[in-house]
């Protein structure tokens, strides 16, 4: 967190194209589920690493069905 760098709820929402909305981000704060956040004040901020580490937590990464040929380039 020493970059500095941090989004209102509103720049959250937008982040994720409205999937979750300030709604969503309030009531997960509630119930201490999400990402993690900062509260100075009545002003809540969101860390961009913090948001950027809980996208990685959040990955599903998906297999190749069986019988799939998948040409060597487009390995991950």
């Amino acid at each position: 967190m020493t970059e500095g760098k941090f989004l209102t709820p509103e720049e959250v929402a937008e982040r994720y194209r409205d999937a979750v909305s300030v709604g969503t981000l309030r009531n997960w704060r509630l119930k201490r589920y999400g990402p993690a956040f900062l509260k100075i004040g009545r002003t809540i901020l969101y860390p961009v690493e913090e948001l950027d580490a809980w996208d990685k937590r959040n990955t599903v990464i998906c297999r190749a069905p069986q019988g799939l040929i998948v040409p060597p380039d487009d390995r991950v």
